[in-house]
């Protein structure tokens, strides 16, 4: 079970290995320079069970705690592009997880809200984050398809898990001009991003296939 920041350190070797998968980002078509410059500075293999410290920074999703997983990075960094946010924009994130993406969000800047509905990991990661320097401004244990009401409205919310459908308390928690970016699907998942145009408009664009654990409700 990660996290092994007590007794793990970050390497020239490992900062190495960033580089190369800042580049094979750049590749896939990654081109917002804060995300990529966030990518290349954090280290990942933190946030990993020891049993794939080889893998770290290889562009693939891996298990972590409470049979979730920590995104593949290319995913991370996608989503992150898409949300196209700005230093000090206040961002919902639902499903904290490792952690992972949380502190890319942190490190760009991000006022960062984040809510884990299953218990282990939450109490993990709260723990976690600060221990590198990284602090939300509210890390909350409950269900995110109810997402969080009392700090809302967003600049933007992430889900980093796949909806079977699109949670309307989410859509009514962003600003106008504010983004949510979600994987709606059963199976398989659409990388959807809906546009607040207007307190009553939504314009909705995709952005191809990717695959997720599940968001789960009622977990609180």
């Amino acid at each position: 079970m990660f996290p092994y920041f007590v007794t793990m350190k970050d390497t020239p070797k490992h900062q190495g290995l960033r580089k190369k998968l800042v580049q094979t980002l750049e590749r896939k078509g990654i081109a917002n320079p804060e995300v990529l410059k966030a990518i290349g500075y954090i280290p990942r293999h933190l946030f990993m069970d020891s049993g794939f410290l080889d893998h770290a920074y290889v562009d693939k999703a891996f298990p972590i705690a409470a049979d979730q997983t920590i995104s593949q990075p290319y995913t991370v960094a996608r989503q992150t592009e898409l949300l196209d946010l700005k230093r000090g924009d206040t961002v919902l994130e639902i499903g904290t997880g490792s952690g992972y993406q949380t502190a890319v969000l942190l490190e760009m800047g991000m006022q960062v809200y984040s809510i884990e509905r299953q218990h282990e990991l939450f109490k993990i990661t709260k723990r976690f984050l600060p221990k590198l320097g990284y602090r939300a401004k509210k890390l909350v244990f409950g269900d995110g398809y109810k997402g969080l009401p009392e700090t809302a409205p967003y600049d933007g919310i992430i889900v980093t898990a796949g909806a079977p459908y699109v949670p309307k308390p989410l859509l009514a928690q962003l600003k106008v001009g504010g983004k949510l970016v979600i994987p709606v699907g059963e199976h398989s998942q659409i990388m959807t991003v809906f546009n607040r145009a207007s307190p009553t408009n939504f314009e909705k664009e995709e952005f191809g296939e990717f695959r997720f654990v599940p968001l789960l409700e009622d977990k609180n």
